[in-house]
């Protein structure tokens, strides 16, 4: 991924039997469920803090939560567990909120008709494609996880290292990968969210660190967990958006599982203009045409559209697009949506996807775009 500059084209998860504490495409290549970019997108930093306060909230935490995902208990977690883990952002951040009601953006149908209204949605996760895994992975790590140095290739819009990387983090695309590259790892027991880009282990091909025994990557971001707190204006991320990745993927225990997703997606565009939409932080284009897409632009799915034909795994997805919408990330192949990568997933059944037209799509007004 790249910064200012960038144009070019560039995110959950089952919880082991790990102890109390926080959970965790783009390319051309298409397969059954997806393509093999992983995600095809070419992207690139916002500071997070840990939560030192005291409440009186059932969950024994330092937050005062909701049941956002329906499992009966008192926190937004990620797994099926029913357990206490850290929440995927507050349940009033704009990746958790219900857009069903929001008023359509006026110039909705120009946005639609930039990015493809005859086009169609694609799944850019899945199990694999062509030997290479499909969609973006993740590791959970405990708190006491050691730190590693890591370098930036763009520091000046990422948040500095060290970052809790085990020595073998699963890498976007897989570790021979020479796509995005993207590395998510999620402490559980601060609740912290560390995101990279084009990264890559000491002692690899493309590791550029000056001190041959550090990490290397393009940027990377910190995100906490159970803060609203955007990264400052004009910077990116781990994403082209200036977003985490991580809360917009469309995840196997979420729908296979929980048969319910309680937030937005993330998806990719090849076209964007210079200009993005809070919570995005950050454009990745100089066009300044009004009818592209800008970062952060929110989509929703029309009500009338009809699901009831397509997969039960497709259906879980539709209903989340009708009331959370999804959010534009990156530049990347048009309609390519994000979701965690797991070889228990439905190829086939996901591939339902390919059958909804971006015409099913309306464009919401969530604020002003911001261009400089």
């Amino acid at each position: 991924m790249k910064m200012k500059t960038r144009f070019l084209p560039v995110a959950l998860f089952l919880m082991l039997a790990l102890s109390a504490g926080c959970n965790g495409g783009d390319d051309g290549s298409q397969g059954s469920g997806g393509d093999a970019d992983s995600d095809g997108d070419s992207d690139v930093g916002d500071s997070g803090g840990e939560d030192a306060g005291a409440d009186s909230d059932v969950d024994g935490d330092t937050d005062s939560d909701t049941d956002t995902d329906g499992d009966g208990d008192t926190d937004s977690d990620t797994d099926a567990d029913g357990d206490a883990d850290c929440p995927i952002l507050p349940a009033d951040n704009p990746w958790n909120t219900d857009i069903s009601a929001y008023p359509l953006h006026p110039d909705s149908d120009n946005f639609i008709q930039s990015i493809g209204a005859d086009g169609y949605l694609h799944p850019d996760f899945g199990t694999e494609w062509d030997g290479a895994p499909i969609g973006m992975p993740f590791v959970i790590v405990p708190g006491d996880q050691p730190k590693v140095d890591i370098e930036f290739g763009y520091a000046d819009e990422s948040d500095p290292g060290p970052y809790p990387i085990p020595d073998d983090a699963p890498i976007e695309g897989g570790p021979d990968s020479d796509g995005d590259r993207h590395v998510l790892v999620l402490d559980q027991d601060n609740c912290l969210l560390y995101e990279t880009w084009s990264t890559w282990p000491p002692g690899t091909s493309g590791n550029e660190a000056s001190d041959p025994s550090h990490w290397y990557a393009g940027s990377g971001a910190k995100f906490d967990l159970r803060s609203n707190t955007l990264r400052p204006e004009g910077w990116t991320s781990a994403d082209a958006a200036g977003l985490p990745i991580y809360p917009g993927l469309v995840r196997y225990d979420e729908v296979v599982e929980k048969k319910a997703i309680n937030h937005a997606l993330r998806f990719t565009v090849s076209a964007s203009q210079q200009g993005y939409i809070h919570p995005a932080t950050h454009f990745a284009s100089s066009d300044t045409n009004p009818n592209l897409p800008p970062m952060g632009l929110r989509l929703r799915m029309k009500a009338s559209y009809d699901c009831s034909g397509y997969s039960e795994e497709v259906r879980v997805i539709c209903t989340a697009l009708k009331k959370y919408g999804m959010i534009v990330a990156d530049n990347g192949s048009d309609w390519y949506i994000s979701g965690s990568h797991d070889d228990r997933w439905n190829d086939d059944n996901l591939g339902d996807l390919k059958s909804v037209p971006g015409s099913a799509f309306e464009v919401v007004d969530t604020g002003e775009i911001i261009t400089k």
